[in-house]
């Protein structure tokens, strides 16, 4: 139905990869595997923070936060895009589209905010480690957690409500492979600076005051490392923040590149390259940085396996 040269359109059509027929199935293959490997790994440590009571601490409530959060994120867009790989055909529902783009609001941001609250965590341990118990106590993590959940939940909302109320025009095609909120407001007829505002305004306050947090934590924490001088405590202080920064790197470093940080000749295979980063690369790797690196990962994995083979 046409009014007023707008359209009401009941799907979009998702742009996805652009790759060679040829390389279709090589590629279907290796993001199965991907995607296959974020759900296990983070599985694994989900379960390991549950069954092992050693892990039942603040630091370990947040990442299994973060690792249910990370297996989200990518469930919302990967399915999709394997669904659209293998059928050829990149129409998603605009219901649908709304639904994406919000759960990946809401995953995305929790992710954002659980770093942050990861990094006053370890701010807290180094930096007054005889009142860490008395701080990082049962309700205040709860308390954090909560609030995260909620804070991303509302933003979420918001921003799709505000969104819903969008007209579009008949070119419906979103160049990425999932319905990115950037893209999708392009396509709009309607005025769309409400939306623009509210994400500079509350974006700052979901991406940039979060960084700038984790950046003053450890602005404190190297502040108050540096005043001793023994080589056993920066080895333990890097054990013990190396797994988070990595994770803060990957995490930030693609959202400030492609949000915050755009050029004018970013092209769509740079753009779609950078969000695969985050959507699908980093929420794999998660798992691997902090099991690798960190040893009562390790540990709680050879007592859960020893358990269950004493068992059996």
């Amino acid at each position: 139905m046409t009014m007023n040269n707008q359209t009401v359109i009941s799907q979009f059509f998702l742009q996805g990869l652009l790759i060679p027929s040829e390389y279709q199935h090589p590629f279907y293959v290796l993001f199965l595997a991907m995607y296959l490997t974020t759900v296990l790994g983070n599985l694994i440590i989900i379960i390991l923070i549950l069954l092992d009571s050693h892990l039942h601490t603040p630091m370990y409530l947040f990442l299994s936060n973060l690792s249910f959060s990370d297996l989200c994120f990518s469930s919302v867009t990967m399915p999709k895009l394997l669904q659209n790989m293998e059928s050829q055909d990149p129409s998603i529902s605009y219901a649908g589209c709304l639904t994406q783009m919000y759960f990946l609001m809401v995953f995305g941001d929790m992710e954002s905010f659980l770093l942050v609250v990861m990094a006053y965590d370890r701010y807290v341990a180094i930096c007054y480690p005889l009142r860490y118990t008395s701080i990082m106590n049962t309700k205040l993590c709860v308390t954090l957690v909560a609030l995260s959940w909620v804070l991303t939940v509302l933003y979420s909302m918001l921003h799709t409500l505000l969104l819903a109320r969008l007209s579009f025009c008949e070119d419906n095609v979103i160049p990425q492979f999932f319905c990115d909120i950037s893209a999708v407001l392009k396509l709009a007829c309607s005025d769309v600076y409400i939306n623009e505002l509210m994400i500079f305004i509350l974006g700052g306050f979901v991406i940039v005051i979060p960084f700038l947090f984790i950046v003053v934590s450890y602005v404190q924490i190297v502040s108050s490392i540096l005043k001793v001088s023994s080589v056993h405590v920066f080895y333990k202080v890097f054990s013990t923040c190396g797994s988070h920064l990595s994770v803060v790197s990957l995490f930030y470093g693609t959202i400030i590149g492609l949000y915050l940080c755009p050029s004018a000749n970013n092209s769509s295979v740079k753009e779609t390259a950078m969000a695969m980063m985050y959507t699908v690369v980093t929420p794999m790797l998660n798992p691997f940085i902090y099991s690798l690196r960190n040893r009562d990962m390790k540990e709680a994995l050879i007592r859960v396996l020893c358990k269950k083979k004493i068992s059996l």
